[in-house]
């Protein structure tokens, strides 16, 4: 598709549905059918209801819910009038959600009565949250549309043009070293040049059955899942929770053709004993990252699966969500080391310590420039001169060799996080939250190698006098107390951490 003539989620929603009309967008789970003409009204429908009760260009909206077509409704619904959407963490716990909704300012909230046995409303209860007005059902949705009268198309027309592409249109907020997640701004513009961008460059075509298992919490499943299906006239099918059988059921009944993800989800569906019995013949493109890719996984990819393409990326919320990525063609081997060239419009360097530019080949850090770096981080001017600096240079913290061709491979992680299952786990942001347990007085969190999820978190935990020393209680308040994927595996016990003359811990010695 070509780029909407004005980079809004209005114009593209208008441009989608002229384009294909009574073509299936949304598939749901439950075997109900949006068409992208549908999808276009129940989105303004969002709109009229959410201008009915006073919202304004730059209020936000939460979405704390798993994937769905309603999901991406109210998202558009809100977005395409000028609000800023704060996607929330459906791991989150109350603690969690509470911090970002609170710092966001957020007026609405769109959520779900369960999920995944969280009660995301009763979290939520007795909180502090003085600018949050209304916590909208998605399941509902249809009696909270018509609740209120008081605009009508012309007001929803009226707020989309008043959207310019340079205005923001989410805030995605991600942990950082400091242990308190900073939330990114995007703008309209740089998700839809980013992920035309992106989808150009991995081959999504008009009329491919994409199965999103990613979540649309997540850039993977939100700019680079519906969005990218909105710019190139592909039909979604939202996954709410990843089941290997599930989804290799959907795959030979929907004739699904493209299929991203973390490592993780194509080792659990070659590992499914039911994966045999299921014709898996039509995927064409799968596009993974997040971790390093075996060739081995590759290779069972392309001739257990089928999946003619096997393409990687690399982006960082900071980055839009996407700086660079192979393409089709691209050797096994080449696709397992490297993440693949910047896409077009986008500059990098790789530089030392001094800031200058290191020959061809030789490791350095990642800096990134062009139309897909943040606007900066939310009321943090401070954090954003020092990740971005005068001439635009964006900071990734990644250390990256990069060959002659261009291609970029990552050798070493942002700031010590570790990635579990296809999440970022930032250390920092973990020991803070384990630090408020009562046993803990110091601790160090790394993350190990797991054969099923990559890696996982290890605490490394000085504890208090007369403590207990009592892994199992510890990782069980962590439960309580965190997203299921930061949540340590194993506890060790030490009298002291190693640390520098600094005393800064010494994390490559407790890995």
């Amino acid at each position: 598709m070509v780029l909407p003539t004005t980079l809004t989620m209005g114009v593209l929603l208008d441009e989608a549905a002229g384009r294909w009309g009574d073509r299936p967008f949304v598939r749901e789970e439950d075997g109900g059918v949006l068409s992208f003409a549908g999808f276009r009204q129940a989105a303004r429908a969002v709109s009229r209801a959410l201008l009915a009760r006073g919202a304004h260009k730059g209020d936000r909206i939460a979405i704390w819910a798993p994937n769905s077509g309603a999901w991406a409704i109210a998202a558009a619904g809100a977005t395409q009038i000028g609000l800023e959407l704060i996607p929330l963490n459906t791991r989150f716990k109350g603690g969690e959600a509470e911090d970002i909704l609170r710092r966001g300012e957020v007026r609405w909230l769109f959520t779900v009565r369960g999920f995944l046995g969280l009660d995301y409303a009763a979290m939520l209860e007795g909180r502090d949250l003085p600018r949050l007005e209304e916590v909208v059902f998605l399941d509902d949705l249809g009696a909270w549309l018509g609740a209120k009268d008081g605009a009508g198309d012309a007001d929803v027309s009226a707020a989309i043009v008043a959207v310019g592409g340079d205005d923001t249109v989410d805030i995605l907020f991600t942990s950082g070293t400091t242990g308190r997640p900073k939330g990114v701004m995007s703008s309209h513009q740089q998700n839809l040049r980013t992920f035309q961008a992106w989808s150009d460059a991995v081959g999504l075509r008009e009329g491919d059955h994409y199965l999103i298992v990613n979540p649309f919490f997540h850039t993977f499943g939100y700019k680079a899942g519906w969005v990218a299906a909105l710019l190139q006239g592909a039909t979604i099918f939202p996954v709410a929770q990843f089941n290997a059988a599930h989804v290799l059921a959907t795959v030979a009944a929907e004739r699904i053709t493209v299929l991203p993800g973390p490592p993780t989800i194509f080792q659990s569906l070659l590992d499914e004993p039911a994966r045999g019995a299921v014709d898996t013949a039509s995927l064409r493109l799968a596009v993974t990252g997040a971790a390093s890719v075996p060739p081995v996984l590759i290779r069972r990819m392309h001739d257990e699966l089928g999946i003619d393409e096997v393409l990687t990326a690399y982006g960082l919320t900071e980055g839009s969500g996407c700086v660079s990525a192979t393409q089709a063609g691209d050797p096994v081997e080449l696709v397992a080391s490297t993440c693949g060239r910047p896409i077009p419009g986008v500059e990098v360097r790789l530089v030392d310590g001094e800031g200058r530019d290191v020959p061809t080949g030789e490791p350095g850090e990642l800096l990134v420039r062009g139309f897909n770096v943040m606007k900066g981080y939310l009321d943090d001017p401070r954090a954003t001169a020092e990740t971005i600096d005068g001439e635009g240079w964006l900071r990734t913290g990644d250390i990256a060799t990069q060959d002659a061709r261009g291609y970029l491979r990552i050798t070493d992680r942002a700031k010590d996080l570790f990635i579990c299952g296809g999440f970022n786990c930032y250390p920092a942001e973990i020991e803070a939250r384990l630090l408020e347990h009562p046993d803990v007085a110091r601790v160090a969190v790394v993350g190990r190698p797991d054969e099923r999820m990559g890696e996982v978190g290890h605490a490394v935990v000085v504890p208090r006098p007369g403590a207990a020393r009592d892994g199992k209680a510890l990782l069980a308040w962590c439960r309580e107390q965190m997203a299921n994927y930061k949540v340590p595996r194993s506890v060790e016990w030490v009298d002291e951490l190693p640390v520098n003359a600094a005393g800064k811990v010494q994390r490559f010695l407790l890995k």
